[in-house]
């Protein structure tokens, strides 16, 4: 079976385990930020890096809120990143959470704060 932008998801988990093997863990989160801007930019991918986003509730006309993502590749994957010792429950709802409000349908939370880089991809599914 083939991953909804496999391709894509493939190349910035790539780019994720090239930064961790370099700098490991132990930074804050905008130190792995401007690392992964460097790689996603040698492996060709074109992203946008901390774009706000109106956040809507039901049928308010105004947003109630914005939200940055950290990155959108190729229009098509938000990342968003984490330096903690590990992920729970709560980053996951997060970004999904993103993934809604940015009407994406694929999103990766990657961590670079445990020893070895974990990563989680997420499809946001919608009800036919």
């Amino acid at each position: 079976m083939e991953l909804k932008y496999g391709d894509i998801t493939e190349k910035i988990i790539g780019c994720s385990f090239e930064v961790h093997k370099f700098l490991g863990n132990g930074f804050q989160e905008v130190i792995y930020q401007r690392a992964l801007a460097y790689e996603l930019r040698k492996a060709e991918l074109n992203f946008f890096r901390e774009i706000e986003q109106d956040i809507f509730y039901k049928d308010l006309e105004e947003p109630i809120g914005r939200r940055r993502a950290d990155f959108v590749v190729e229009g098509k994957v938000l990342v968003e990143l984490k330096a903690i010792i590990q992920l729970e429950d709560v980053h996951l709802a997060q970004a999904l959470n993103y993934l809604k409000a940015y009407k994406l349908e694929v999103g990766l939370l990657i961590n670079f704060g445990s020893k070895s880089l974990t990563f989680k991809r997420l499809i946001l599914s919608t009800p036919d």
